[in-house]
């Protein structure tokens, strides 16, 4: 039995969408479960080690307009990923790095300034129900948390009893500003091409790796939409469904290829020209709506 939390955590302000994440469910595919987790895994990580917790800790992901939640005992927060104000009961503070939000006061994310998604993390992590091994909230599968609404709750962590040996995760870090990594102004995705690139012309696969594209607005944390020119496919049969992975570049009837996020399904039936290598999926998640976008040889 799951022992009764000594705190929470109030959602004051969901915004337009914020979810906890975790470093994801992965292994589980074979069973059509995703891997989920949070989209810019390295600004997750660093949150994480400035308040002290093991890296794969949950935390607070934001999309856009931020969101403000209310601990109700003291905490130490930082809130990075993409740059936005930051607020205690209205008061500034710092952003990216540690801050002490008193017991009942509200710490405030606002509106992204640079970037699309911000991070939250709180000293102890977030404690929700894990489902197969993760904290994670999968949109496309249901699994985990809901996304979060106004007076929701969620089981703070207690920092006295964060996994992992206390020498290696160490106190919050207070030794200057830390290397917060900035938004694309262009994305540069780096593709490995295949399964099934031999479905596309020649011309298409050249305009792939020349062509510049667009972030579209109608992007997601299962797939980034693009904009610009069409695929020519060379074969034009059905595609029985086959396993897809991260990264994947699927592209629909429409011949605009779609980059697969972390909650992505685990199959698909449109071919797949090329995967992107996993290292460049940290800056399609800070990428906002038209941002330039190039595909390039791995």
């Amino acid at each position: 039995m799951t022992p009764t939390p000594a705190a929470y955590l109030h959602v004051v302000r969901p915004g337009a969408l914020t979810t906890v994440q975790d470093a994801g469910r992965p292994g589980w595919a074979h069973l059509g479960v995703g891997r989920s987790g949070a989209l810019d895994a390295p600004a997750a990580r660093l949150a994480n080690r400035l308040v002290g917790n093991p890296p794969g800790a949950a935390v607070l992901e934001t999309t856009l307009t931020g969101c403000a939640v209310r601990p109700d005992r003291p905490v130490v927060a930082v809130v990075g990923g993409a740059g936005c104000p930051v607020r205690v009961d209205g008061r500034p503070v710092a952003w990216g790095e540690p801050v002490r939000v008193p017991a009942g006061a509200v710490l405030e994310a606002g509106p992204a300034v640079t970037g699309l998604r911000s991070y939250l993390a709180f000293a102890g992590g977030l404690e929700p129900d894990a489902v197969l091994g993760s904290r994670s909230a999968d949109l496309l599968s249901g699994l985990g948390p809901a996304p979060l609404g106004a007076g929701d709750t969620v089981p703070l962590g207690d920092p006295a009893k964060r996994s992992g040996p206390a020498e290696r995760w160490g106190p919050p870090a207070a030794a200057g500003p830390a290397a917060w990594p900035g938004a694309p102004v262009e994305l540069v995705l780096p593709v490995h091409l295949g399964p099934r690139h031999d479905w596309f012309t020649a011309p298409a696969l050249r305009t792939l790796l020349t062509a510049d594209y667009r972030v579209s607005p109608h992007s997601n944390r299962i797939g980034l939409r693009t904009e610009g020119p069409a695929l020519e496919r060379s074969r034009t049969e059905e595609l029985p469904s086959e396993g897809v992975v991260l990264g994947a570049i699927q592209v629909p009837p429409d011949g605009r290829p779609v980059v697969f996020l972390h909650d992505h399904p685990t199959t698909g039936g449109y071919p797949v020209v090329g995967v992107v290598a996993e290292r460049a999926l940290a800056g399609a998640a800070q990428a906002v709506p038209g941002t330039r976008l190039r595909f390039v040889r791995a």
